[in-house]
């Protein structure tokens, strides 16, 4: 018998690390190559990891809602030949780790040890514990989002962050350092984990999130208390357009199978724009401003289920009308289907949002974070309007639309938030109607 290791593969170019979501196989199944054997998530998309190999599990080395990083060892499969190899567990590989990171205090070391607590918590997890100083106690006391309140990641680390103050020192446990009493900082009171709700009347019904809209949730939230939130409302004309897609509409379906939606459309508007306004194409570090070399459009969908994801055209300023027609509906496509792979999120530079898919004329939407502006398209109405004219003035029917800009007033002003916006319009008001596609 031999002993595979099974790695957590690399899912993207910008992806390091993901959280286990669900165990397909358990210790102790047989499994055959490139069936599925855990299931996981990076930011808001889900993924199947297969096994490489045809053999039996022997050991699963992490639980549901652990965070594993790309290329550590999730689990061993025993195989049919060879000779057994030696195999590591990830999680011994991280006490090493967290021996190693000690801080010295008065030379002398110990070590905090959280075998002592009744909570379960993930190797990652305990190595951060150990790593920022932050003892048993604080990490009991500390409201875990995961599953069944367990600390997550993302827990501990704004723990971290805001308990503005130096942590207890960690030593190592040896007869000297017995002596020595480190400092220990008074923890900031975290709120203790929320009970379940109960239903007063006994006829409502009560519903977990799931972990999409829990991290929705924590993201948008975020946002809000990142940003400065500004908007900016324009109103478009977009008669022209509308006429053309209709002439064109029958054309390109015919000669590439898709349908030619309004949304690539408002896309390229927004692509130029961008490249006019390269300071709309930013994000902000801190007191740093990161001006991104690549113009990548996010595009908000709405899932089957609810919940929303941001899949993202990469250069979007560097496709024509049916590339990013194409783009636009392989995205929305694979989203619906659940089959977007995790680099399809990431990356993005600038969002656009259609909330006139449901009927809204405009909307406010919360940015997008690290981005600094997001732009909801409203719903196309048919709406009488003054038509100017060399003869004179008159009153026809017109398309129209709402175009809303949210941006971060923290390094966007009013003058750039409010021209950015007016250059979409006028790309889109000045549709050559002449053009092939």
């Amino acid at each position: 018998m031999a002993k595979f290791e099974l790695k957590l593969p690399k899912m993207g170019e910008s992806v390091a690390e993901a959280t286990i979501t669900n165990w397909v196989k358990n210790v102790g199944d047989t499994i055959e190559q490139d069936e599925t054997v855990v299931e996981v998530a990076t930011d808001k998309v889900d993924s199947e990891v297969p096994s490489e190999v045809a053999g039996k599990i022997v050991e699963i080395l992490f639980q549901v809602d652990d965070v594993v990083q790309v290329g550590q060892t999730i689990a061993i499969i025993e195989t049919e030949g060879g000779d057994a190899e030696s195999v590591a567990s990830p999680a011994a590989n991280v006490a090493v780790e967290a021996v190693a990171k000690t801080v010295d205090v008065a030379k002398e070391t110990t070590q905090v040890d959280f075998a002592d607590s009744d909570k379960f918590f993930s190797p990652l997890v305990k190595n951060i514990a150990k790593e920022e100083g932050v003892s048993v106690q604080e990490l009991e006391a500390i409201a875990g989002t995961g599953k069944d309140g367990r600390v997550t990641k993302n827990d501990i680390l704004d723990y971290v962050k805001n308990r503005g103050s130096q942590a207890q020192s960690v030593v190592a446990s040896t007869p000297a350092a017995a002596q020595v009493q480190p400092q220990v900082s008074k923890p900031v009171a975290t709120p203790a984990t929320k009970a379940m709700p109960v239903s007063v009347n006994g006829q409502d019904e009560i519903v977990e999130m799931d972990r999409m809209r829990k991290m929705i949730a924590h993201h948008m939230v975020q946002s809000v208390q990142t940003s400065a939130h500004v908007q900016s409302f324009i109103e478009v004309d977009v008669t022209n357009i509308v006429k053309w897609r209709n002439k064109m509409k029958g054309i390109f379906e015919k000669r590439d199978g898709e349908k030619l939606t309004f949304t690539p459309i408002f896309m390229e508007a927004v692509a130029k724009a961008l490249r006019d306004f390269p300071m709309m194409n930013i994000s902000v570090e801190g007191d740093y401003i990161i001006k991104k070399k690549n113009i990548n459009l996010g595009m908000a969908a709405a899932l089957p289920n609810g919940n929303l994801i941001v899949p993202v055209i990469k250069n979007a300023d560097q496709l024509n009308l049916v590339g990013m027609a194409k783009a636009v509906n392989d995205l929305a496509n694979r989203a619906r289907m659940g089959k977007l792979k995790p680099d399809d999120t990431q990356g993005g530079t600038y969002t656009v949002t259609n909330v006139g898919t449901f009927g809204s004329v405009f909307g406010t939407p919360i940015i997008n974070q690290p981005q600094v502006g997001i732009l909801a398209l409203g719903a196309i109405r048919k709406v009488p309007a003054v038509i100017e004219t060399p003869e004179g003035d008159f009153i026809g029917i017109r398309q129209k639309m709402f175009l809303s800009h949210s941006y971060d007033h923290r390094v966007v002003d009013g003058a750039l938030g409010g021209s950015f916006v007016q250059r979409v319009a006028h790309y889109l008001e000045n549709f050559d109607t002449n053009r092939e596609v």
